[in-house]
């Protein structure tokens, strides 16, 4: 297991943790995975809802692979003691890691039940400082599908909170069932980050799981 990934993360609302086998429930990801609004979840995405435990089985051992090899960071998302739907999984969200260019890209999806609650920020946040306090990464990028307006509301919010900003228009860079989507590309520097938030952030990070679960 790759030790630059910190096992668990912790906001003021959510708990992040390590999307590998030993942390997350096969059958409890799959239960989460293989609803029908993961439909609306997936409209914009490169995957669609899991259609048996063998695809969870598969998407987790993948993600604990790239996390072995520090290509990737992948947590699945819970809300803390106090909020609804405390200790459910809610979704996922990662960091993909490009070391030779110092780049970190993030990722996120929510159950519909979570939605509008800010979770997507405050993730964000955390996953930035991780990227730039702890990996000592220069960037972090993120995409969103052209036509997915909910997921450019929250990113155009947490960027701004972040020191971002929109860099331009990937095209024909993002499959979407049968088509090819354009993508939003929208990025901020480990040096506007800083100068944006002071290096101030609201997280907590543990690389022994049995610190905080």
């Amino acid at each position: 297991m790759s030790d630059l990934f910190p096992d668990v993360v912790e906001t003021e609302r959510l708990r992040l943790v390590a999307a590998r086998p030993e942390h997350i429930d096969t059958f409890d990801a799959y239960e989460v995975c293989s609803q029908p609004y993961m439909d609306d979840v997936t409209e914009f995405m490169p995957w669609a809802r899991h259609e048996t435990p063998k695809v969870t089985k598969d998407f987790l051992d993948r993600c604990a692979s790239e996390w072995d090899d520090a290509e990737s960071a992948q947590f699945g998302v819970f809300p803390r003691e106090g909020e609804d739907g405390a200790g459910e999984l809610a979704g996922f969200g990662g960091i993909h890691t490009e070391w030779d260019r110092r780049v970190g890209n993030l990722g996120f999806w929510l159950r519909p039940r979570f939605w509008g609650r800010g979770y997507s920020g405050e993730r964000a946040e955390a996953l930035a400082a991780l990227a730039f306090d702890v990996l000592d990464l220069e960037l972090v990028e993120v995409k969103h599908a052209v036509e997915n307006e909910n997921s450019q509301r929250a990113i155009e919010k947490y960027m701004d909170t972040l020191g971002g900003r929109r860099d331009g228009r990937d095209r024909n860079s993002l499959p979407v069932g049968d088509e090819i989507a354009d993508q939003y590309v929208y990025s901020v520097s480990h040096e506007e980050w800083r100068e944006t938030t002071g290096g101030d952030y609201d997280a907590e990070f543990h690389w022994d799981a049995s610190d905080a679960l």
